[in-house]
C-alpha cells in the first residue's frame, strides 16, 4: 500500500463523531502455537481488576477516542455453535467494553435478509471507509480505504441494521 494511505491510528484520529467496525468471520489468523489465542487455550484469562495486564495500545487508544466524544461501536456476525476463536473473542471483550467501545452479538442466522458488505470494515463518521481483506484461513492480507458515499451508505445501513438486532456483550450467551 502507498504510504499516502492513512493509517488505523490516523483514521480514528481525525473521527469526531462515531467509528464502527463490523466483523463476519468465524476466525482470525488464529496461532495455535504461541500467541494470545494459545495463551487462552492453555488456560489463561484476563483478571478484571489487573486493567494494566489488559491489550495495549488499543484499549488506551479506544479509551482515549471515547472519551473526547466519539461513539465507539462493535458488532460481531457469528455462527452458532460459535468457534473455539469466537469463545475466546468473547471471554475477553470486557476488556472493549471496559475501555468505553459498546459490542454487540447476532447470530449469523438472525442476518440472513441483511445486505452485507462482503468485507469486515471500520466506518468513520459515516463516510471514510477502512476494508480489512483477509485470506481463507483468517490471515490479514491488506487494508483499503474509501470514501465511495455509495459504499460508506451500504455500510453505514447494513451496520445499524445488525446493530439493531444484535445482542449486547453482557447478555449474549456462548452457544
Amino acid at each position: 500500500m502507498s504510504s499516502s494511505v492513512p493509517t488505523f491510528d490516523e483514521l480514528i484520529a481525525n473521527c469526531t463523531r462515531s467509528a464502527v467496525h463490523l466483523e463476519m468471520r468465524d476466525a482470525y489468523d488464529v496461532d495455535y502455537e504461541e500467541g494470545p489465542f494459545a495463551e487462552w487455550r492453555a488456560g489463561f484469562r484476563h483478571d478484571p481488576a489487573d486493567r494494566a495486564s489488559w491489550w495495549r495500545p488499543w484499549l488506551d487508544l479506544i479509551q482515549e477516542t471515547v472519551g473526547r466524544g466519539v461513539v465507539v461501536r462493535r458488532a460481531r456476525i457469528v455462527s452458532e455453535p460459535v468457534t473455539e476463536y469466537i469463545r475466546y473473542e468473547h471471554s475477553g471483550t470486557f476488556t472493549n467494553v471496559a475501555a468505553g467501545e459498546q459490542v454487540r452479538w447476532l447470530a449469523r442466522r438472525r442476518a440472513s435478509d441483511i445486505a452485507l458488505p462482503g468485507n469486515d470494515f471500520w466506518l468513520f463518521d459515516d463516510r471514510v471507509i477502512r476494508w480489512n481483506h483477509f485470506a481463507g484461513n483468517g490471515t490479514w492480507v491488506d487494508e483499503e480505504i474509501s470514501e465511495d458515499p455509495a459504499a460508506a451508505k451500504l455500510c453505514a445501513d447494513a451496520f445499524e441494521a445488525v446493530w439493531e438486532r444484535a445482542i449486547p456483550h453482557e447478555d449474549y450467551k456462548i452457544r
